[in-house]
């Protein structure tokens, strides 16, 4: 039973620039360059029969390509943090993506996703509690900003069945090459 989630890719000129803002945290469990991304939509645990009509139906999202940036660092749990980001600029045509992801995934029996969108990169993870100066590293790293980069594709993920996932595996690949 595959654990699946859909995803943008963070180019590797981008997870470069991550990459060099991933230190001076104590206890930070830092993700992996090769697994940066954007998740759109959050599937989970799911029989291969479902698994073939999501790869299926994600193959009808359409949309054009877009550009979007990352800015600032942020972080989950703030009064006990579970998670260091890299936030994205606002941008319509991501939201929209992110909704047809959303329509789609309930369209084909998934259960509407209760959290709001926030999109981002995670940059690292925390275990039990054990965090260094949060608030030292959120301050050194806010005026992050990377390159722009063009979105010209979304992927469907898998995941090991462990907590903080990665390694991720890409398992199919959707252009976009549509309106929405």
């Amino acid at each position: 039973m595959p654990r699946l989630f859909t995803g943008i890719k963070i180019p590797t000129a981008i997870c470069e620039q991550l990459s060099l803002i991933q230190f001076g945290l104590l206890g930070a469990r830092w993700i992996d360059a090769h697994d940066f991304h954007i998740t759109l939509r959050f599937i989970g645990d799911v029989d291969d029969d479902l698994a073939t009509d999501l790869v299926d139906g994600y193959a009808q999202i359409t949309a054009n390509p877009f550009i979007i940036q990352l800015k600032s660092v942020g972080v989950f749990g703030r009064d006990r943090p579970r998670m260091i980001w890299a936030g994205v600029v606002n941008s319509a045509p991501l939201e929209q993506l992110y909704s047809a992801h959303e329509i789609k995934s309930q369209r084909l029996g998934l259960k509407a996703e209760g959290r709001k969108f926030i999109p981002h990169v995670t940059l690292a993870r925390f275990k039990d509690g054990q965090v260094g100066d949060v608030g030292a590293y959120l301050i050194d790293q806010n005026q992050f900003q990377s390159l722009e980069f063009e979105v010209n594709s979304f992927e469907l993920y898998s995941a090991r069945s462990s907590k903080g996932g990665g390694p991720y595996i890409i398992e199919q690949s959707y252009d976009l090459n549509g309106l929405l």
